[in-house]
């Protein structure tokens, strides 16, 4: 059988369609299609039935995919392993970042990548939605505080911190220890944060307080609150990466840090991929563009 149709089959396969298969691999549809079709011919059976707006496989395309898509998974590493000694990192690398961290940093990350290593074609997809790097395709995924899963692992690339924020103009209300009434104060919140909820930070001083926020805005992401907070809407409570620059420049006032531990940014990886250079290439970038902040334990 021809490898390179029995290949572009399996991306078919995997993917669920020749759209979304030519998205991930970068392979024109047409393409795809006219492979899937040589490989039927010369095996003499159908293995995909094309309906108007989905495919399925026939049990002849099922049975061939299980039997196959191992090995070629096996054959994928295996070149990989032999040009991992390449001086110079090389192909397409697709890279799935959650929102904030996409918004903040990696539009310079990617570029500074690209001025760097013209052979490797980058993608960066931003996205919150928890993806599968085997199934849709990624070489990397950028997660926050991701749970274990024995088929990824990676690096813990930063560390982030929570802060209570307002505008300058807005005034702190008197605060309180834990034996003590705990006072309110005008809040916007992520749509999702619990209604009983009080804030709990270190003040610069040193000492722990508590606030409970009193929502005047609920909204789906994190830029949208970080926006209204800078109108002056009400405090919230964010992600250091996103509010730093707006504290250094006098747009936000600090109020205090969150009493939860920091939150743990990890690139990962499929776990049956060794590291390639672009990968790695990629990752020393993101370790220059955070001096000091980025750490390399294994997970």
């Amino acid at each position: 059988m021809d490898l390179q149709a029995l290949t572009d089959f399996a991306l078919v396969a995997t993917h669920g369609g020749f759209g979304r298969a030519s998205r991930i691999s970068g392979r024109s549809k047409a393409t795809l299609s006219r492979r899937v079709s040589e490989l039927e011919q010369n095996l003499g059976v159908r293995l995909i039935e094309r309906g108007s707006q989905s495919l399925r496989l026939t049990d002849e395309g099922r049975a061939l995919h299980e039997r196959t898509h191992g090995p070629l998974s096996e054959i994928a590493e295996a070149e990989e392993a032999v040009t991992l000694g390449a001086s110079t990192p090389r192909g397409r690398l697709r890279v799935s970042a959650p929102l904030v961290l996409a918004h903040v940093a990696l539009g310079r990350v990617s570029a500074r990548f690209a001025l760097a290593y013209p052979d490797v074609q980058l993608e960066v997809v931003a996205e919150d939605r928890k993806v599968d790097p085997v199934e849709d395709g990624f070489d990397l995924v950028i997660r926050v505080d991701p749970s274990r899963d024995e088929r990824l692992v990676g690096r813990r690339i930063l560390d982030d911190q929570r802060l209570l924020v307002a505008h300058p103009d807005m005034a702190m209300p008197l605060l309180s220890d834990s034996n003590e009434e705990t006072p309110s104060v005008k809040a916007v919140l992520i749509s999702r944060t619990p209604p009983d909820l009080v804030w709990q930070f270190h003040t610069s001083t040193g000492d722990e307080r508590h606030i409970k926020p009193e929502p005047v805005l609920r909204l789906s992401s994190l830029m949208m609150v970080r926006d209204a907070v800078l109108a002056g809407a009400g405090a919230a409570l964010l992600p250091k990466l996103l509010v730093e620059e707006d504290i250094t420049r006098g747009r936000l006032a600090h109020w205090g840090t969150d009493t939860h531990p920091p939150v743990e940014i990890w690139a990962l990886r499929n776990s049956r991929r060794l590291v390639g250079a672009k990968v790695r290439a990629f990752l020393d970038v993101i370790e220059q563009a955070f001096p000091g902040r980025t750490f390399t334990p294994t997970k």
